[in-house]
Protein backbone atom coordinates (compact mmCIF):
# COMPACT_ATOMS: atom_id res chain seq x y z
CA UNK A 1 0.00 0.00 0.00
CA UNK A 2 1.65 3.05 -0.96
CA UNK A 3 -0.07 6.23 1.07
CA UNK A 4 -1.40 9.00 -0.68
CA UNK A 5 1.39 11.64 -1.22
CA UNK A 6 0.73 15.19 0.63
CA UNK A 7 2.44 18.44 0.01
CA UNK A 8 1.98 22.54 0.45
CA UNK A 9 0.12 22.16 -2.58
CA UNK A 10 -2.80 19.91 -2.21
CA UNK A 11 -3.12 19.99 1.71
CA UNK A 12 -5.65 22.45 1.62
CA UNK A 13 -7.77 20.11 -1.26
CA UNK A 14 -6.87 16.60 -0.04
CA UNK A 15 -6.94 17.01 4.00
CA UNK A 16 -8.90 20.37 5.37
CA UNK A 17 -11.44 20.06 2.47
CA UNK A 18 -11.98 16.10 2.82
CA UNK A 19 -15.15 14.92 3.79
CA UNK A 20 -14.30 12.03 4.89
CA UNK A 21 -11.65 11.65 8.90
CA UNK A 22 -7.96 11.67 7.28
CA UNK A 23 -5.05 10.33 9.12
CA UNK A 24 -1.99 11.96 7.77
CA UNK A 25 1.72 10.72 8.63
CA UNK A 26 4.27 13.35 8.85
CA UNK A 27 7.57 11.52 8.14
CA UNK A 28 10.99 11.70 6.21
CA UNK A 29 12.70 9.12 3.81
CA UNK A 30 15.82 8.97 6.05
CA UNK A 31 13.61 8.30 9.46
CA UNK A 32 14.03 4.78 10.74
CA UNK A 33 10.76 4.77 13.06
CA UNK A 34 8.57 6.09 10.34
CA UNK A 35 9.95 2.95 7.89
CA UNK A 36 8.47 0.76 10.94
CA UNK A 37 5.66 2.63 10.71
CA UNK A 38 4.91 1.18 7.62
CA UNK A 39 3.51 -2.38 7.77
CA UNK A 40 1.38 -1.21 11.20
CA UNK A 41 0.11 1.43 8.38
CA UNK A 42 -0.97 -0.94 6.40
CA UNK A 43 -2.82 -3.28 8.76
CA UNK A 44 -4.71 -0.01 9.90
CA UNK A 45 -5.43 0.75 6.72
CA UNK A 46 -7.22 -3.18 6.80
CA UNK A 47 -8.65 -2.40 10.15
CA UNK A 48 -10.76 1.08 9.52
CA UNK A 49 -11.23 -0.01 5.57
CA UNK A 50 -12.73 2.66 4.14
CA UNK A 51 -13.93 4.88 7.00
CA UNK A 52 -10.61 6.66 7.01
CA UNK A 53 -8.09 8.03 4.57
CA UNK A 54 -4.40 7.60 4.77
CA UNK A 55 -1.62 10.05 3.52
CA UNK A 56 1.74 11.20 4.16
CA UNK A 57 3.65 14.65 4.37
CA UNK A 58 7.25 14.27 3.60
CA UNK A 59 8.73 17.16 5.90
CA UNK A 60 11.48 17.64 3.97
CA UNK A 61 9.76 18.85 0.83
CA UNK A 62 6.87 20.57 3.03
CA UNK A 63 8.11 21.72 6.61
CA UNK A 64 6.21 24.59 5.91
CA UNK A 65 3.63 22.08 6.71
CA UNK A 66 5.54 21.02 9.66
CA UNK A 67 6.06 24.18 11.09
CA UNK A 68 2.34 25.39 10.61
CA UNK A 69 1.25 22.05 12.58
CA UNK A 70 4.29 21.99 14.77
CA UNK A 71 5.74 18.50 14.13
CA UNK A 72 8.76 18.54 16.13
CA UNK A 73 9.71 15.03 15.57
CA UNK A 74 8.62 12.17 13.28
CA UNK A 75 7.11 10.19 12.38
CA UNK A 76 3.46 12.16 14.10
CA UNK A 77 0.38 11.27 12.76
CA UNK A 78 -2.60 13.93 12.97
CA UNK A 79 -6.10 12.88 12.21
CA UNK A 80 -8.03 15.15 10.86
CA UNK A 81 -11.85 15.84 10.61
CA UNK A 82 -13.90 18.11 9.04
CA UNK A 83 -10.30 20.21 8.44
CA UNK A 84 -9.61 20.21 11.87
CA UNK A 85 -6.76 18.31 14.09
CA UNK A 86 -9.01 16.12 15.97
CA UNK A 87 -5.81 13.30 17.76
CA UNK A 88 -2.31 13.19 17.19
CA UNK A 89 0.40 10.55 18.02
CA UNK A 90 3.86 11.36 17.78
CA UNK A 91 6.34 8.34 17.22
CA UNK A 92 6.32 4.55 16.53
CA UNK A 93 3.34 2.91 17.59
CA UNK A 94 1.90 -0.62 17.12
CA UNK A 95 -1.11 -1.34 15.56
CA UNK A 96 -3.01 -1.65 18.81
CA UNK A 97 -2.60 1.59 20.47
CA UNK A 98 -2.77 2.85 16.94
CA UNK A 99 -6.72 1.56 16.79
CA UNK A 100 -6.99 2.75 20.32
CA UNK A 101 -5.75 5.97 19.46
CA UNK A 102 -7.72 6.92 16.55
CA UNK A 103 -11.03 4.22 16.30
CA UNK A 104 -13.04 7.14 18.89
CA UNK A 105 -13.17 9.88 16.58
CA UNK A 106 -14.14 7.59 13.65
Amino acid sequence: MNLESIHSGNFDEEVLNSQQPILVEFGAVWCAPCKRLEPEMEKLNQAFGNRVRLAKVDVDESSDLAISYNVMSVPTLIMFIGGEERQRVTGFIPLPKLIEKFEPHL
